[in-house]
């Protein structure tokens, strides 16, 4: 606490509009380079600080509250929150909050997106022009698979996979979905989607979509078994988190054919990718781009910030995790 104004860390870059809304009501220190702060600097500046606000990079944990001894809550800027410590945080009185819901269409936007880039075969596509390798088009160039009439498999049927099957439907597709419970009868009725049994929609789904959360129970959902029950000609997409999925076993199945191709927005070792993926065809990979709108990642920092406000003012989080 400087004075009668709390002390915030942001441990990376955000947009300004964010840092506007903590600059409001207390003494920002914040970290402004695109390289990661390093320990030494983090845990120097977390020892006078009030609040955090942190990115899905940080790792809070026991370490990280340790040199934040007056710490009373970490904002984090992002829906999920598998890179912190929230039992941790509980025992210490630290309030975690999360970013749910400001990043809703901009994920569900690129799932579709990457659903067109795997059945139509863009990414390919595009290499192949840009090699400069001659090409002439002919009726059975780069063949890919319609969207018309196929069946969507959602897996996490929360926010995102409600909007990923909304822009689903509009394509033609049919809907189910794996899910802790059931959508609103509401829903069910809007999108006719049918809930099933994980094993029932692996084997019966053209596209699978991962869209849950991470934790100990999803950790490898998808493995080496379950890949081998899809489809021959289905596809996987990730937009959820990366450890999700056994990257080696996927790597295997797209080799081999177990399943026909997959798309990926991040990583079981994220910023590293398994080096038997990035030979693949059949695999279309972007960096972590789920929320990566202006409008999207500027609303994430804004709540993030007002978690904080609303925190340090004695009120309560807006978003709290748990």
């Amino acid at each position: 606490m400087t004075g009668n104004r709390p002390k915030i860390v942001v441990t990376g870059r955000i947009p300004e509009p964010g840092l506007d809304r903590l600059r409001a009501i207390g003494e920002v220190w914040a970290w402004s380079d695109d390289q990661p702060i390093s320990i030494d600097v983090r845990d120097r500046e977390l020892a006078t600080a009030d609040a955090a606000v942190t990115l899905l990079t940080d790792r809070v944990d026991e370490a990280f509250l340790d040199a934040a001894p007056n710490l009373r809550v970490v904002a984090n800027v992002a829906v999920g929150f598998n890179n912190i410590d929230v039992d941790a945080c509980r025992r210490r009185g630290v309030i975690v909050t999360n970013t749910p819901g400001v990043l809703t269409d901009a994920t569900a936007d690129l799932a579709m997106a990457l659903i067109l880039m795997v059945t139509r075969r863009l990414g390919e596509g595009e290499r192949l022009i840009r090699s400069g390798t001659p090409w002439q088009w002919g009726m059975f160039m780069m063949l890919g698979t319609g969207l018309q009439g196929r069946r969507l498999g959602i897996i996490g049927m929360g926010g995102i996979g409600v909007a990923l099957a909304r822009r689903a439907r509009a394509f033609g597709m049919s809907i189910a979905y794996h899910n802790r419970s059931a959508v609103s009868a509401d829903i069910a009725a809007e999108l006719e989607a049918e809930r099933l049994d994980l094993d029932t929609l692996l084997r019966t789904c053209d596209v699978v979509s991962l869209n849950c959360p991470y934790s100990p129970e999803t950790h490898h959902l998808i493995d080496a078994r379950s890949l081998a029950s899809m489809r021959r000609d289905a596809v996987l997409v990730n937009t959820a988190r990366g450890p999700i999925v056994d990257e080696a076993a996927l790597a295997m199945a797209l080799r081999d054919g177990t399943i026909a191709a997959a798309a990926l927005d991040v990583f079981e070792n994220e910023p590293s990718v398994h080096p038997d993926l990035l030979g693949l065809d059949n695999a279309v990979l972007v960096p972590h781009l789920g929320s990566a709108t202006i409008e999207t990642r500027t609303a994430m920092a804004t709540l993030a910030a007002d978690n904080v406000v609303a925190v340090v003012s004695g009120g309560s989080a807006i978003t709290p995790v748990g």
